[in-house]
């Protein structure tokens, strides 16, 4: 069995399920929910209807996006490849991002066992995967949004209850999910983050991203700036593992930030925009999104999600190469094996 399903292309291992799918998951919520929800954001702000409509459209195939992403991300053939839309738009329908996701992956891995094993495959591989996929969506996909809504609920409560201590817990988590081979993205819409608890969770990533780009400016100098700055701070994950202290600059700058955003400053985001980051400037433009365009906005987030990770992660890095913790060419980005 162990080798059939090898042969298949099916890895039961929790990279492949919860690390490699999550990630497809987040490049499906990118390229539907949160890109449409930038679009229609923009197009109600210089009242330009057309954009208004196309970011609606990309929102609502939220649902197949995530199940042809998260088939993409687990190499399926390509009929399991174009079923998987159907399974992750009757999860989406049903089970919201959640129910998409497990609709999509069940779906597809079943859809992968019986690739190719028929005369019929162009038949019976797509019925398959189809006909998984929604009776996941039905039988799974609402009771998994449930009780996904109900985690993010309780966090928000609580952030609401205990803002500086919740504050930061959310802040370091997703700062290092966004950091490590896991989505914040896809946890933060799966959960549902919205209000304070959203906000924390933003300055987290941003703070991993922001500071990181800050810190390694020795290293890096601007292509650097910008890959992490605007990109991501996974890029410095492997350095992390080779010297964890350059982890602690950016995780302490969160560890500051955030319970000044949930209590003074009554930082707000959403679901879309709380494992983002700065990454695309997504995290920031959801905050104008959900707490609109004043000044005293503007200056929120220059604070929280820049300035203030920046200044932060550089003087406490700067320290630390002082003392010899970090040294010189610890946070230099390398790409496949050459040093940038």
């Amino acid at each position: 069995m162990k080798n059939f399903l090898e042969k298949k292309g099916v890895s039961l291992s929790l990279k492949a399920y919860v690390i490699d799918s999550l990630n497809g998951m987040a490049l499906g919520l990118f390229s539907s929910l949160i890109i449409g929800l930038i679009i229609k954001t923009i197009g109600e702000q210089l009242d330009i209807a057309f954009l208004v409509e196309i970011g609606t459209m990309a929102m609502g195939l939220m649902g197949p996006a995530i199940g042809v992403a998260v088939a993409y991300s687990l190499k399926a053939p390509p009929l399991v490849l174009f079923a998987a839309i159907f399974s992750g738009a009757a999860g989406g329908n049903l089970g919201g991002e959640a129910g998409a996701f497990v609709a999509a992956l069940i779906s597809v891995e079943l859809g992968k066992i019986v690739s190719k094993e028929t005369r019929i495959d162009i038949i019976v591989t797509p019925l398959v995967t189809i006909l998984t996929g929604f009776a996941v969506a039905k039988v799974v996909g609402p009771a998994v949004d449930y009780a996904m809504k109900a985690v993010g609920d309780l966090i928000v409560w609580s952030t609401d209850q205990q803002p500086i201590l919740m504050g930061i817990v959310i802040s370091v988590a997703m700062g290092l999910a966004l950091t490590y081979p896991i989505s914040s993205a896809a946890i933060a819409m799966m959960l549902d983050l919205n209000g304070i608890a959203a906000g924390a969770a933003v300055i987290g990533c941003a703070a991993q991203m922001i500071g990181f780009a800050a810190s390694s400016y020795r290293e890096n100098k601007i292509s650097g700036l910008i890959s992490l700055g605007v990109g991501t701070s996974s890029l410095l994950a492997p350095n992390s593992i080779r010297n964890p202290w350059i982890i602690i600059p950016p995780t302490v700058a969160g560890i500051i930030l955030a319970p000044i955003g949930t209590t003074l400053l009554d930082f707000h985001n959403n679901a879309a925009g709380a494992g983002m980051g700065t990454s695309g400037l997504v995290g920031p433009m959801m905050t104008f999104t959900t707490m609109g365009f004043g000044p005293d906005v503007w200056i929120k987030v220059i604070l929280l999600l820049f300035v203030g990770p920046a200044v932060i992660s550089l003087l406490l890095s700067e320290y630390m190469r002082k003392k010899g913790w970090i040294k010189s060419g610890d946070m230099l980005i390398q790409i496949e094996g050459a040093r940038e």
